[in-house]
């Protein structure tokens, strides 16, 4: 299978997950649970980080399979895509997990700004990639 074809599907399946967060969050927020305003805020962060960055792949792997690249550079653009996915929304649920102090990084706050790092390349590589392709 192509990357082109099984990223899409990996993305499409992966917003199940964020639909459920939107529903565990909505739970906690009409007092099915305990959260708190600093973690609902990073929760918040997280699962909309989540959504609009999962929906941002998909557009990114129908430009992939348009891009000058061989299946290889696929493969490796669209797991450098998924990865920073993962980092960058997941750092903030990590923050809220270990956060002690509303002023202090921790380790999520590390995985977020890494995760945009890698988005960052990921979309440069699709942009040469078009370039070439023009």
């Amino acid at each position: 299978m192509q990357p082109t074809q099984l990223f899409p599907i990996i993305v499409v399946l992966s917003l199940v997950t964020v639909e459920y967060g939107g529903w565990a969050l909505l739970s906690f927020l009409t007092g099915h649970g305990t959260l708190g305003a600093f973690k609902a805020q990073w929760f918040r962060a997280g699962h909309a980080h989540a959504g609009v960055l999962l929906v941002l792949s998909l557009v990114y792997f129908v430009y992939l399979g348009r891009a000058d690249y061989s299946e290889t550079m696929q493969w490796l653009a669209g797991s450098l895509l998924l990865a920073g996915v993962l980092a960058q929304s997941g750092g903030f649920f990590v923050h809220m997990g270990l956060a002690r102090d509303e002023d202090r990084s921790t380790a999520g706050t590390v995985m977020t700004r890494s995760g945009a790092l890698l988005i960052a390349a990921a979309l440069i590589i699709l942009a040469i990639g078009l370039i070439r392709a023009a």
